[in-house]
């Protein structure tokens, strides 16, 4: 399924019909403030596999991010952070960043890998957030990338459905998508470092 949402105003009809599919152990591509992800309700195992699969990674090896509609959710799969790592995530957040936390025993056995941590990603993009908000949990994502050795992530949505639709359940077209991912913030010390630098820049609020 191809669907049309508009991020000023996301269709309340659709957004009810892409929980439905979520709910149900659907994947979905979506828009992000960064690059389109494919995502699925974290609960639903076999969706979380289905993602694997169509992505050729195992789930407990690779950091898939938490989207969340906002910081509420930390405490739900996270261990308690830092007043400092607190404080800059309210700041830059909703935004262009992935932050690393370590996680605690709420996150699905699935993503617990030997590092036991999370990317929680709370999106500048409304069309992601009142998904998540409707839905009442986040959802897993992952970026969809492009197999050309030039461009790395596919911003067309229509070019996006031709390629993936016999292998998610819905894409939605929310716009053209960016080519820049999020800055991956690791959170899980003391000490804040970025280990993947992208659309955001922290230096700017630290």
């Amino acid at each position: 399924m191809f669907i049309k949402l508009y991020p000023d105003n996301p269709n309340p009809k659709l957004i009810k019909t892409i929980i439905e599919c979520l709910s149900d152990g659907g994947v979905i591509i979506y828009p992000t403030d960064t690059v389109y992800g494919i995502g699925c309700d974290i609960t639903k195992q076999k969706a979380v596999e289905r993602i694997a699969t169509i992505k050729g990674i195992k789930p407990d090896k690779n950091h898939f991010s938490f989207i969340c509609s906002d910081l509420s959710h930390l405490s739900d799969y996270c261990k308690p952070i830092s007043t400092p790592i607190y404080k800059l995530m309210k700041k830059v957040l909703p935004g262009p960043y992935t932050f690393l936390l370590n996680t605690n025993n709420n996150v699905p056995k699935l993503f617990q890998g030997k590092k036991k941590t999370v990317g929680i990603r709370i999106p500048d993009n409304s069309i992601a957030i009142e998904i998540v908000k409707e839905l009442g949990n986040p959802i897993m994502s992952t970026s969809v990338h492009d197999e050309d050795d030039i461009i790395e992530y596919t911003t067309d949505p229509e070019l996006i459905y031709e390629k993936y639709q016999n292998l998610v359940d819905i894409v939605i077209d929310g716009g053209y998508g960016g080519l820049i991912a999020s800055t991956v913030v690791d959170c899980t010390s003391d000490e804040i470092k970025i280990i993947r630098q992208g659309k955001g820049i922290l230096e700017d609020y630290v």
